[in-house]
């Protein structure tokens, strides 16, 4: 299996997918409290920041379909849906069955995770690529 997607595109998503699953909505039941009194807890949180969102959904959208069809193959390798002796079936339904795959891939919970094992099942990783921006 050899990709047409960059392992360095790969690896960009995983980097920004993980900001976004990070975020959570701002919870904040005494928001009117002194932030000392309540120890200032919220700035622990990763608050909802719609820039990474529309920057990964721009990152996906702008790759040509095939390299799209491939990011959604290594998603569905990654969750267990197919087998690494399986990516031709994967591609194939990848090709098919999604007709909007940002959308598709945003859906994800664990999307960042699901690219990961699917590098892994064809021996790929983002260890060796430098710094990703």
């Amino acid at each position: 299996m050899e990709l047409t997607i960059s392992l360095e595109t790969v690896c960009r998503i995983i980097l920004r997918a993980r900001e976004y699953e990070a975020q959570v909505p701002a919870v904040d039941p005494d928001d009117g409290s002194n932030p000392s009194d309540d120890r200032a807890v919220e700035v622990l949180e990763d608050e909802n920041n719609p820039a990474v969102e529309e920057e990964l959904t721009a990152i996906i959208e702008d790759l040509a379909e095939d390299e799209q069809a491939e990011l959604i193959a290594l998603a569905l390798v990654g969750r267990g849906s197919y087998d690494a002796s399986e990516w031709d079936e994967a591609l194939t339904a990848a090709a098919e069955e999604v007709d909007d795959p940002a959308g598709w891939l945003m859906g994800l919970a664990l999307l960042s995770a699901y690219l990961e094992a699917g590098l892994a099942a064809f021996d790929l990783s983002c260890d060796d690529i430098g710094q990703v921006v």
